[in-house]
């Protein structure tokens, strides 16, 4: 038999690059100086301290050089990213209500349908502001809270002001230190004790400007013995110019609280994407981290649960696909700061066309965490040979009673395999989109695809698109 080179197709993304046309209400100036960040500050009418927390964030910004490890971010130029875009449109309420040509960018996504069908609540933001929110009245009968970061500053401001930025200090990174001073948007969501959220709840960005910056913020605390499943997906179009997201999360779940993060980065290969996702979970709480990376040109990304509460669990699930011109660069971060915490890591990662793929993490068992437990596993499926994957992991033990491991795997698609399929009557190209759904399946079926559309088509068009 003669030998043929595997190849899958690249997303078909006609439905995440239509553009709308660039028409905001405001747009900043470009780069990053003392003026924007004031002029920000003014115009979402920060109290006080806020106002000082940008500014500070801002100085640590200036001092603080760039990683020196990672995806090369020598092509960032903050000189020619706008940090502040201010749609034509204000926060509604009423679907009908969102200005036609934003509803549009929505509808062709699924949001709208999706909350129709299975979401107790939506958020959606475009470019800096978020344009809609939703709850359903049962949630807030019940003391659920869930709005936009700026509502919550103003309605909250006291729970708002003791967390924000508490777990991702300013001085945590030189991009922390840049959403520290230029945030805008998000979501906020205070979960009381004892309440159980059945359906998710789910935020949506949508970057349309090109040069620009997204930097929305987002906080949930979930307080002792209630549950929560929160769901945030995120696209845009593609430019010949860089877009730089740099988003962040804050997570509180609190004693014996359960929260699921589900995340879908769908960013457009012109994206640079420098997110951080931090929780902190308490005694007998926990902590599910769901997180799907398919787009942008690089990505650095590694979700951080500090545990720090006996009994503090931690489950980290994430599927990585990087085509080609993509570096990206995830994995997760895990601190065991208390006895008889425990955490597995469990990702997939798939590269194609030169295309690379990082795992990187970081488990910390600090001296203490007697009978603490962590088991990490991360396999690589490389479609080619110009594809690249590396694992890089990090374990730190400094307790003698606690069981750490670690597992890595890398293979390739091999043609036997395709043979074997094919000759039992299964297309080539259906044998191959089997082998790669049957690699990602433990991934997948963790993922919310019955209540989130645009995931649903999201993994579907990644894992279907096979072809010779």
């Amino acid at each position: 038999m003669a030998k043929s080179k595997t190849y899958i197709e690249d997303i078909e993304r006609t439905l995440y690059d239509v553009r709308d046309e660039n028409r905001p209400r405001f747009r900043s100036g470009t780069g990053l100086s003392e003026e924007i960040v004031r002029d920000i500050s003014r115009r979402k009418q920060d109290p006080a301290w806020m106002t000082e927390l940008r500014l500070a964030s801002l100085a640590v910004y200036h001092e603080t050089p760039m990683p020196a490890w990672g995806p090369d971010l020598s092509s960032l130029d903050m000189d020619r990213i706008a940090t502040y875009v201010q749609p034509d449109a204000v926060m509604a309420g009423r679907w009908e209500d969102v200005p036609e040509e934003i509803r549009g960018a929505f509808d062709r996504l699924g949001i709208p349908e999706a909350e129709k069908e299975s979401l107790a609540g939506v958020g959606a933001q475009y470019d800096s502001e978020v344009v809609y929110h939703s709850i359903q009245s049962s949630l807030t009968k019940q003391g659920v809270i869930y709005t936009d970061m700026e509502t919550a500053l103003r309605e909250h401001e006291e729970i708002v002001r003791e967390h924000f930025m508490k777990l991702v200090p300013p001085r945590d990174h030189k991009f922390a230190a840049l959403h520290g001073a230029v945030w805008s948007g998000g979501s906020f969501v205070y979960v009381p004790a004892g309440v159980e959220v059945k359906i998710p709840l789910q935020s949506y960005f949508r970057l349309n400007a090109p040069g620009a910056g997204q930097f929305e913020h987002t906080l949930i605390i979930v307080e002792k013995g209630a549950s929560l499943h929160f769901i945030d997906g995120c696209s845009a179009p593609k430019y010949n110019v860089t877009n730089l997201h740099a988003g962040c999360v804050e997570l509180y779940v609190r004693e014996g609280a359960r929260l699921r993060y589900s995340t879908i980065e769908n960013w457009s290969r012109n994206m640079m994407n420098l997110n951080t996702k931090r929780a902190l979970v308490e005694a007998g709480g926990l902590i599910e981290w769901v997180s799907g990376s398919f787009g942008s040109r690089v990505s650095m990304l590694y979700p951080t649960s500090i545990l720090s509460g006996e009994g503090a669990r931690c489950e980290f699930t994430g599927v990585t696909f990087a085509g080609r011109g993509q570096h990206l660069d995830t994995g997760a971060t895990v601190l065991h700061a208390a006895p008889r915490t425990s955490s597995v890591i469990h990702t997939r990662s798939i590269s194609k066309d030169g295309g690379a793929a990082v795992y990187r993490s970081g488990v910390k068992i600090a001296a203490g965490a007697k009978g603490a437990k962590c088991s990490v596993n991360c396999d690589s499926l490389m479609l080619d040979d110009e594809s690249r994957s590396d694992t890089i992991p990090v374990m730190d033990v400094r307790e003698d009673d606690a069981d750490v491991g670690h597992e890595a795997k890398i293979g390739r698609i091999s043609d036997e395999a395709i043979y074997y399929l094919t000759s039992r009557g299964i297309s080539e190209d259906e044998a191959r989109a089997m082998i790669v759904r049957g690699f990602v399946e433990p991934i997948a079926k963790a993922l919310p695809l019955e209540y989130a559309v645009e995931m649903n088509n999201l993994i579907n068009l990644e894992l279907e698109g096979a072809r010779r």
